[in-house]
């Protein structure tokens, strides 16, 4: 049995859950979520936790079977957390800002870029160089984070670009041919 399939995944107080298979809603104090399930993954709700059940050991079942009970236990902690991607702006030049709701970017192209966030999302600026990507949905919060990334992904030799916050950029030795020769 999948180690992560077999765990129930517990509905915190104000957290409503609401089963019409193959079509799952949860709703929290931040808002709600809804998803289609695959049909042969049954889900029920018992004793303020949520299970997640395969009908056999056949390959796609098992495969189905931990992906589902991630789903479900990343909306619940959608609606009651919510999700948050940061990013950072490296590059002489390179900043953001909003305009409206929309982020606008200057990374070094002869026009602004301006990106919109889908409902649901929202994005933040603290200061000129970090975004932060908020929303409930974690598939969503990380796919305009991605895209944000990139419109200018980091580069190996000066290391100029959109980071995620933490990332690691490993570098590369620049041209080294030149020096030595007559």
């Amino acid at each position: 049995m999948s180690r992560i399939g077999r765990l129930p995944i517990p509905v915190p107080e104000g957290v409503s859950v609401a089963l019409a298979p193959p079509r799952i809603e949860i709703t929290g104090p931040r808002g709600s979520l809804q998803r289609v399930l695959p049909p042969a993954i049954s889900v029920a709700q018992l004793d303020g936790t949520i299970r997640v059940e395969r009908p056999s050991d056949a390959g796609p079942h098992r495969a189905l079977h931990g992906l589902t009970r991630t789903l479900v236990a990343n909306m619940v902690e959608g609606v009651t957390r919510g999700y948050r991607r940061e990013l950072e702006l490296v590059g002489v030049g390179y900043r953001a800002s909003l305009q409206g709701a929309d982020l606008q970017l200057a990374l070094g192209f002869a026009h602004p870029v301006r990106v919109s966030p889908p409902p649901g999302i929202t994005i933040e600026v603290p200061d000129p160089t970090h975004i932060a990507v908020v929303g409930n949905d974690k598939e969503q919060v990380g796919q305009i984070a991605a895209i944000i990334r990139g419109l200018r992904p980091p580069e190996p030799y000066k290391g100029k670009g959109i980071l995620y916050r933490g990332e690691r950029i490993r570098r590369k030795a620049g041209k080294s041919g030149k020096a030595g020769k007559k």
